[in-house]
């Protein structure tokens, strides 16, 4: 299975042994919206709702980092996900959120897993089957192993900014990366890490909300003042929008690492440094 799947081809697949569609929808406060809600609404038929925000550690300090191995396992488990499924991963949020889903799931040794492109919202304007209600999948016993995918954390992103090791690229409008609009956390400055790139995640998606062709990424991320033959760090808000880039790196053939805790780490912090205007 392809990292990208169609409406067409989900269409073809639904329903077919070992596959699973997971809604991976998830939203920021500020957009009013209940996932959970919407999921028992209106759902690709058969889907299950991951609970995206609960794929967390709530012990960990760094603000919605990844959650460890028996947290993601019992997570699993309750889903009834196994190693040996197909996992297609949809979501109908303005962030994208399948992209994170995708970045966690690999990490844990998932790997027969795709995003499908353009979302749920995709599959109802093109008027195929929705259900409503929720399921109660039948548990199963998950067992993560290491998977891909590379974590930075603020130590690592602070030494940088004087070793240039890698470029850092931030999916954050442009408002906020450059500090015209204040963030919506309390205590959290406004501007972006010293020395990193502004390419707002929208930038590698088309008009409906698929993903660009691999000349469009790439235009994309020259057009910011990427080099993809240089090491790349992506960040945002919370690591969920710098999973959309990543992902579309991966759709490049580009691995890149993410610094999971963000601008809500970074900028929580009065110690780091912080960059306002424009990308120099």
């Amino acid at each position: 299975m392809q990292s990208l799947v169609s409406t067409e081809w989900l269409a073809d697949e639904l329903g077919a042994s070992g596959l699973l569609v997971l809604d991976a929808s998830a939203h920021l406060p500020s957009a009013g919206r209940d996932a959970a809600a919407e999921f028992a609404k209106a759902h690709i038929p058969g889907a299950r709702f991951l609970a995206l925000k609960a794929l967390t550690n709530p012990d960990d300090p760094v603000p919605s980092a990844p959650p460890t191995r028996p947290q993601f396992d019992a997570h699993m488990s309750d889903l009834g996900v196994t190693a040996d499924k197909r996992i297609v991963l949809c979501d109908d949020s303005d962030l994208r959120s399948a992209a994170r889903a995708w970045f966690l799931l690999r990490l844990f040794g998932l790997t027969d897993i795709a995003i499908l492109d353009g979302g749920l919202a995709k599959w109802i304007a093109e008027g195929r089957p929705i259900e409503s209600g929720t399921s109660e999948p039948g548990a199963t016993t998950f067992e993560s192993i290491d998977g891909e995918g590379t974590i930075r954390m603020k130590s690592d992103m602070l030494a940088n900014i004087d070793s240039k090791a890698e470029q850092v690229v931030d999916a954050r409008g442009a408002s906020r990366f450059t500090g015209e609009e204040g963030d919506f956390r309390s205590g959290v400055a406004s501007g972006h890490i010293p020395g990193s790139r502004n390419l707002p995640f929208g930038a590698v998606l088309n008009a409906d909300g698929t993903f660009k062709d691999a000349a469009g990424i790439r235009a994309a991320f020259a057009e910011a003042g990427v080099d993809l033959d240089k090491p790349i760090t992506t960040t945002c808000g919370s690591g969920i929008t710098a999973s959309v880039l990543l992902f579309a790196l991966h759709l490049i053939g580009v691995d890149a690492a993410l610094y999971d805790g963000s601008w809500s780490d970074w900028g929580s912090d009065p110690k780091m440094p912080v960059e306002t205007g424009p990308a120099r």
